[in-house]
C-alpha cells in the first residue's frame, strides 16, 4: 500500500482538528509531511504534530515533489488561487469552505461589503468558480470539498433513511449560529467573502442541496435550485458596547444575522438561517420534512450528555463544547465532537478517495453549488425580490 503524503496550508482552529482525524485514518498509509504557514507559530505546529517540514511559502510547499495532496486550511480570500496553484503542480487538492467568494478588486472602493453591489459579485464569483472549475478538471487531479456536515453522522443516518423510504422532502430548515467569530478578519467582506451566512450558512446549505440530490437519486428525479430569497441585517448594532456581553461580533461590512429560502425545480422549499449573536454554543441543525414524516438532525447542541456544574474553577480542564461562555449550570457537553461533527468521516473518505481515485461524497459540484446560492441570497437580500437561477 502506497502511502498519502499530504502538505498543509495552514496551521489554525481548522488544521487542528485536521490532524486530529489524519492520525486515526485507517486501512489506508497516511502521514502529514509539510505544513506551511508565514508566523512563527507554524514552527510550533509542526513540533507538536511531529511534521517533519515547516515551509513560509505555498509555492515551496506545492513544489515539494514527495507531497500527493495539499490539505489548503488558509483564509478564504486565499482559496480559488491556491487551488489552481496546487493542482495545477500535480496535487490532490483538500479545500476548506467556503470554495469561492468575492473578496474585491483594485478599483473597488472600501469597504466591499458596503459599496460593491451584490449583483456584481454574483456576477464575477460565477466567473471565477467557472475558471477554477474549468482549471481544477484540466489537471485530471481530485477536488475534495472539506464540508464536514455531509459526513456528520446525523446527516448521513438521514441519507440512509431517505434512500430506504424514497420519500419526497417537502422542506428542509437548517442552521449554523453562535456568538460571533473572536477573529478580526470574519468582520471584513474583504477577507471571508461575506458574513454569517457564507461563512456559518455554507454548512446547513450544503447540507440540504446534499440531501435533495439524494432524494432525487433514489426517486429517479431531476432537481435543481430554481429560485433564492433573503434577508440580511446587523441586528446587534443597536448594541452599545456595555451590552454585547457574550456578544463577540463587531462587523465592518458584513451581516451578523442571514435567512435564505430555496426554492427547488420541483416547487419544496430549504430555509437556512445563520446569526452571529446566539448565545449558548454552536448550533448545528438540519431539520427534514418528507411526505412520509420527519428527521431531525441535531449535531450541536445535543443530549449525549447533560451537565450541572457549580465550579468554574474546578472545570478549568475540561472541555465542554465550542463557543460556550461558561461551563456551569445546565451544559450539553459534545462527545466526540470531530466525530460527531464529521471531521473523521470527511478525511477518511479524502483519504480512500486518493488511493482509489473514486470522486468523494463531498466534491466540487457540491462547492460550486453552494456558493452559487449562497451570493444569489446576497444579490436578493440587497435587491429585495427573488433570483431566478
Amino acid at each position: 500500500m502506497a502511502k498519502i503524503r499530504i502538505g498543509l496550508a495552514g496551521c489554525g482552529f481548522v488544521s487542528e482538528l485536521h490532524m486530529y482525524a489524519y492520525k486515526r485514518v485507517y486501512g489506508q498509509d497516511v502521514e502529514v509531511r509539510a505544513v506551511v504557514a508565514r508566523g512563527d507559530h507554524v514552527l510550533e505546529f509542526a513540533r507538536r504534530h511531529q511534521i517533519p517540514t515547516a515551509y513560509r511559502s505555498f509555492r515551496d510547499l506545492i513544489a515539494d515533489r514527495e507531497l500527493d495532496v495539499i490539505d489548503i486550511c488558509t483564509p478564504p480570500n486565499l482559496h480559488a488561487a491556491m487551488i489552481v496553484e496546487a493542482m495545477q503542480a500535480g496535487k490532490h487538492v483538500i479545500c476548506e469552505k467556503p470554495f469561492a467568494g468575492y473578496f474585491g478588486r483594485d478599483d473597488d472602493k472600501a469597504p466591499i461589503g458596503k459599496h460593491v453591489s451584490k449583483a456584481l459579485m454574483y456576477a464575477r464569483v460565477l466567473e471565477e468558480m467557472e475558471s477554477t472549475r474549468a482549471a481544477i478538471e484540466k489537471t485530471g487531479r481530485l477536488f475534495m470539498y472539506a464540508e464536514d456536515w455531509i459526513y456528520a453522522p446525523a446527516v448521513t443516518k438521514t441519507v440512509e433513511i431517505l434512500r430506504a423510504t424514497k420519500d419526497k422532502i417537502l422542506f428542509m430548515k437548517g442552521e449554523e449560529s453562535h456568538s460571533g467569530s473572536h477573529a478580526a478578519h470574519a468582520a471584513q467582506w474583504a477577507m471571508t467573502g461575506g458574513g454569517s451566512l457564507i461563512r456559518m450558512g455554507c454548512h446547513p446549505l450544503s447540507a440540504v442541496l446534499y440531501l435533495k440530490q439524494v432524494e432525487a437519486k433514489a426517486r429517479h428525479e431531476t432537481i435543481s435550485v430554481a429560485s433564492v430569497t433573503c434577508d440580511v441585517g446587523n441586528v446587534a448594532a443597536c448594541l452599545g458596547p456595555d451590552e454585547r456581553g457574550v456578544i463577540k461580533s463587531n462587523p465592518v461590512d458584513v451581516e451578523d444575522w442571514g435567512t435564505l429560502t430555496a426554492t427547488f425545480s420541483d416547487g419544496t422549499k430549504a430555509t437556512i438561517f445563520s446569526g452571529d449573536m446566539i448565545a449558548g454554543g454552536v448550533r448545528n441543525l438540519i431539520e427534514t420534512y418528507t411526505s412520509g414524516g420527519a428527521l431531525f438532525a441535531n449535531i450541536t447542541p445535543n443530549t449525549h450528555m447533560m451537565s450541572y456544574q457549580t465550579s468554574e474553577e474546578k472545570l478549568a480542564s475540561v472541555y465542554i463544547t465550542e463557543k460556550v461562555d461558561r461551563k456551569t449550570g445546565w451544559q450539553y457537553v459534545c462527545l466526540e465532537e470531530e466525530w460527531t461533527r464529521g471531521y473523521l468521516q470527511e478525511i477518511q473518505d479524502f483519504m480512500e478517495c486518493v488511493a482509489t481515485g473514486r470522486e468523494p461524497l463531498a466534491n466540487l459540484a457540491l462547492a460550486f453549488e453552494t456558493i452559487k446560492v449562497n451570493y444569489a441570497g446576497y444579490w436578493a437580500a440587497e435587491e429585495g425580490h427573488r433570483v431566478n437561477l
